[in-house]
């Protein structure tokens, strides 16, 4: 997969097959249209292109500093990696590029994705302002003599995916239903890096992981979680919070690894989370805490087997 930037420089010389998102999550709504993308590209002999955007557009249409995703840039590339796709443009998203009107955004398409068939989700909007939607966008390929194919919506039980109800879920500690959505394990990933040592003295060592910053945290509390370490599956229980037993002021991410004795301060690992196993919860005495880390570890490996 070759990652291309600005929209506005590219001139793809094969014809190609597009679609365009910010695919937060790259959930298995996103996946039908990924997937689709992929067989649709190699059966007309077109190379495959996705369109996505940095930062996530809701931040600067909004104005806000952060905003809670489910993958970073970065996080998104890998994904998109295992998919088969042949370019990948993430076009820089700031205040002058949220005012490209929708045709003229079409024709940068036409005239330098050299696009021959456009694939997009049955609710996708573009433009200035998101004016445009699925009719406008049909009525620019026939003017401009490019196909426009529509993909329905992909429904769990009834309830329509996206990435809000994921984000929804992550932020209510649902993470079997958020895995369910996303088609694969929601995941965090950053460096280790240097804590308070207190869970080594505790009996139960952890590794502290620093994420981006505009990474989504789920709820606070204890869960099972699993890593590849060392070309291993190795499994363990996070804490995601406070620890209000040693009354911490800021919050920290913090997983036990089971049955690893390796240093992994300064290594960037990916943490993938499994299931909700109880609320952070203040203890009166250090003793009492060791005995419920007791009791969840022994929640976590019944899980396990």
């Amino acid at each position: 997969m070759q990652i291309l930037s600005n929209l506005f420089e590219i001139k793809l010389s094969k014809s190609t097959i597009a679609t365009i998102g910010t695919f937060d999550g790259i959930h298995i709504g996103h996946q039908k249209i990924l997937n689709s993308l992929v067989r649709f590209a190699k059966e007309n002999s077109l190379k495959s292109v996705v369109i996505t955007f940095d930062p996530h557009p809701r931040k600067i249409i909004n104005k806000i500093n952060s905003i809670e995703l489910i993958n970073t840039i970065e996080e998104k590339k890998e994904k998109l990696k295992t998919l088969g796709i042949d370019y990948l443009i993430i076009q820089k998203f700031d205040e002058k590029f949220s005012e490209t009107e929708a045709n003229k955004f079409v024709e940068i398409l036409k005239n330098n994705i050299n696009i021959e068939k456009l694939i997009v989700g049955y609710d996708h909007r573009f433009g200035k302002n998101r004016n445009a939607d699925i009719n406008d966008l049909k009525k620019y390929g026939k003017e401009l003599k490019f196909e426009v194919i529509q993909i329905d919506a992909l429904e769990i039980q009834e309830v329509n995916i996206s990435s809000t109800k994921i984000r929804l879920a992550i932020k209510d500690g649902n993470i079997r239903l958020a895995n369910s959505y996303l088609g694969y394990n929601f995941f965090l990933s950053g460096e280790i890096v240097k804590g308070h040592s207190r869970g080594k003295k505790l009996g139960f060592p952890t590794a502290n992981l620093k994420i981006d910053e505009d990474k989504i945290i789920p709820k606070n509390g204890v869960y099972l979680v699993k890593s590849i370490i060392e070309h291993q599956n190795i499994y363990g229980m996070m804490n995601i919070g406070y620890n209000p037993t040693f009354n911490n002021k800021s919050k920290k991410i913090e997983t036990h690894f089971f049955n690893i004795n390796k240093n992994l301060y300064g290594k960037i690992i990916k943490i993938e989370l499994l299931e909700y196993i109880r609320e952070e919860k203040r203890f009166e005495t250090v003793d009492d805490l060791i005995q419920r880390l007791k009791l969840d570890r022994e929640k976590c490996l019944k899980l396990i087997h």
